[in-house]
Formats: C-alpha cells, structure tokens, sequence
C-alpha cells in the first residue's frame, strides 16, 4: 500500500491578531487614515467625540470591505454572479470597467 500526501488547508494562516487577514488590516488601516482627518478636524473644532466616532465609522468600514464577502441571496439575482467573492475584489473590478471604458462614435458626412 502507497502513501500519499495529505492537502493541508492554508486558509487561516495569513491572519494577524484572530480577525485581520493581511487585507483586511490594510483596508482597515486605510479607512482609519481617511477617519483620522475627520478627527482632527473635529477636534480642533473642539468635538474631539463626534470625531473618535467618525474615525471608528470609516475603520469599520475599512474593515468590511477588506473582510467581508457578498452572500450569495436566491431571490436577487445580482447576488447569483457575484455571491461569495470579497466586497474589494468587486469594487476594484468596478472601477477598472469604468476606467477602461471606450465610447465610440460615429458620423456621417452630410452631402449638401
């Protein structure tokens, strides 16, 4: 009898601190960047509070784009071609259809 190897499973091996993937702590590190704008903008206007609140806004939402995956929802049929790929992935796909976006146009010459 042959022995063969085993496929080990990879996919918890990239995170840092239990929650952060690589990814997501970038992102997350992104959003709170833009967040800490607002803080210290909020607090040199002396509303130091709305401003730690608006930070930790945009590091969630750092995070969730990092993080999270779209579900795949039956009765909506958007969710059917993109259920279960990364909320970044779709955005940056996105993103570069619009910037890759050719109008073409057309005309006739007008005899007179």
């Amino acid at each position: 009898m042959g022995t063969y190897q085993i496929p080990r499973s990879y996919g918890g091996e990239t995170r840092i601190l239990y929650v952060f993937t690589i990814k997501s702590l970038i992102s997350t590190s992104i959003g709170v960047a833009f967040g800490l704008i607002f803080y210290f903008l909020f607090k040199y206007l002396g509303m130091q509070l709305v401003g730690a609140i608006i930070l930790g806004f945009w590091g969630l939402v750092g995070y969730a784009l990092g993080a999270f995956k779209i579900p795949t929802i039956v009765w909506l049929p958007v969710t059917k071609k993109i259920g279960g790929e990364p909320v970044s992935e779709i955005i940056f796909r996105y993103i570069k259809f619009k910037k890759n976006k050719k109008i073409y146009t057309y005309y006739t010459k007008e005899e007179e």
